[in-house]
C-alpha cells in the first residue's frame, strides 16, 4: 500500500471492500423473440440470475492532492470500484468511507438527449450546486473546453459519443471537487483535447481535491497521476506510484 505524508488528509477510505451485483445471464436487456423462444422450448419460466463479485475485499487510503490512475484489464472491476466510491453500489461487506462528496464524472445522471447542449451546460452546472451568476460566469470556458463549438445549440442526439464525452468533463471540472471521478473520458476527443483534460487532472490535483482515473491508457495515467491502483479479477493486486504500479501490470500484461 501506498505511504502517505503523515500531514496529507484522508478523503477516501476503502475497508475490506466487496462488491456483488447479479446480472440476469444468458439475456441482455428484456432479450429477443428469439430468446424468449429458447425460454420455452427449455421450459424456463424465468431468466437466470447470476452473482457477479466485481470488487474482493480491496482496501486503501487516498489522500487530499492525490490523482490515482486505476488500470486493470476489462472486467477487472474499475468501473464498479468508481461507482462504490461515488455511493452509487452499496458494500456487500467492508465499507467506503469518504471525507467529502464524490462526483463520479459529474453530470451524468443531468445530461439529457432531447436538450440542447446549451441547456445541458446549465442542467450540469446546477447538478453540481453551482449558482446562476457562477454558470454564467463559466459558461464560455466551459463550450470552449469542450470544443464543441456552433453544435452547443443542437439537441444532444446529435452529438457523437465523443463530443458528448467532452462536453461533460468540461462540465464535470468547470468545478472543484472534493472527489472526482473519472471513467474513461480522455480515451475520447483528439489528440488536442486530451492534452487539455490531462492538463486539467493536473489542475485538480494541485487545487488539492482527489481524483482517480481510470484509464486503458498507460501514458495518460503516468502523465498525470502520482499514485496507482491495480485490480485484477476484482482484487487490488498493486498499489504504489503510478510509475512502480505501471511498470509492473506492463510486465505482467507482456507475459
Amino acid at each position: 500500500m501506498a505511504v502517505a505524508d503523515s500531514e496529507a488528509e484522508p478523503t477516501v477510505v476503502a475497508d475490506h471492500l466487496d462488491i456483488i451485483y447479479k446480472v440476469i445471464a444468458g439475456q441482455g436487456g428484456k432479450g429477443t423473440a428469439a430468446t424468449a423462444f429458447r425460454r420455452i422450448l427449455k421450459r424456463q419460466d424465468r431468466p437466470t440470475i447470476r452473482e457477479v463479485h466485481a470488487v474482493k475485499d480491496v482496501s486503501f487510503i487516498a489522500y487530499k492532492g492525490d490523482a490515482i490512475g486505476v488500470i486493470g484489464r476489462n472486467g477487472s472491476g474499475k468501473s464498479t470500484l468508481l461507482r462504490a466510491i461515488a455511493g452509487l453500489l452499496p458494500p456487500a461487506s467492508g465499507v467506503v468511507y469518504t471525507g467529502g462528496q464524490p462526483s463520479l464524472l459529474g453530470v451524468n445522471a443531468a445530461m439529457m438527449n432531447d436538450l440542447t447542449g446549451d441547456r445541458n451546460v446549465v442542467l450540469g452546472c446546477l447538478a453540481m450546486g453551482m449558482s446562476a451568476a457562477e454558470i454564467q460566469q463559466r459558461y464560455d470556458d466551459i463550450v470552449e473546453f469542450s470544443g464543441i463549438g456552433e453544435f452547443i445549440d443542437l439537441p444532444m442526439s446529435t452529438y457523437s459519443s465523443g463530443m458528448a464525452a467532452r462536453l461533460k468533463f468540461a462540465i464535470a471540472s468547470a468545478k472543484m471537487h472534493d472527489i472526482l471521478l473519472v471513467d474513461e473520458a480522455l480515451a475520447t476527443g483528439d489528440a488536442e483535447f486530451r492534452v487539455r483534460s490531462e492538463r486539467k487532472i493536473r489542475d485538480l490535483r494541485d487545487q488539492a481535491g482527489t481524483v482517480f482515473l481510470v484509464s486503458h491508457s498507460l501514458d495518460v495515467v503516468l502523465d498525470t497521476c502520482n499514485r496507482a491502483l491495480w485490480l485484477d479479477g476484482g482484487v487490488l493486486r498493486l498499489d504504489g506510484t503510478a510509475e512502480e504500479v505501471v511498470a509492473a501490470y506492463t510486465k505482467f500484461a507482456r507475459g
